[in-house]
């Protein structure tokens, strides 16, 4: 049993909520989002409330029944507010910069590396801090670990693109003797 599928989801004021055949639809005040799923999932929306339910007892049911409810539950957080992940450039002479809709990072390379930002997406740089936003949570996730996976923090200086507040482990360097 799960139990995220369990709960009943509530819907807000200014949130709508519609299911058709293979996908289900959030709009609100920011925008709109639809996702597939699987119609082994029942999804009922009643009275400003969503409940999911699985057809069958299988394995896949019950490990989408919780998933769907997450991505629900996201999607209608998503409409009403924007998610939002800050990375931190850490180094001498690393920096980022917006040229129109492309974001161009300097860390280290003996070249630029230029990353178009997806629509749907809004890139802040302000000096060595990468704002990345937007209603959908798992996009928002997806850039942000890709700008990450640019230059990852070494553990002895800790140079590299990390989250604001994500701990480096860091490493004792050489010592002499």
């Amino acid at each position: 049993m799960s139990r995220i599928g369990k709960k009943i989801i509530e819907i807000g004021e200014k949130t709508e909520v519609t299911v058709s055949n293979d996908s289900f639809t959030v709009k609100g005040p920011l925008g709109e989002l639809t996702k597939p799923y699987n119609p082994i999932i029942e999804i009922k929306v009643e009275d400003g409330k969503v409940t999911l339910n699985p057809t069958k007892d299988n394995k896949l049911s019950k490990s989408l029944w919780g998933t769907y409810a997450s991505h629900i539950i996201n999607m209608i957080k998503g409409v009403n507010e924007k998610y939002e992940k800050k990375l931190e450039i850490e180094g001498v002479g690393y920096r980022a910069e917006m040229k129109g809709t492309t974001l161009v990072l300097n860390v280290g390379f003996s070249h630029q590396v230029e990353m178009p930002v997806p629509e749907g997406l809004t890139v802040t740089v302000e000096k060595n801090l990468i704002t990345v936003s937007g209603i959908d949570k798992e996009m928002v996730g997806e850039f942000s670990a890709k700008i990450r996976a640019n230059k990852k923090p070494e553990p002895y200086k800790g140079k590299g693109i990390h989250y604001v507040g994500e701990y480096i482990r860091r490493k004792e360097g050489k010592k002499a003797v």
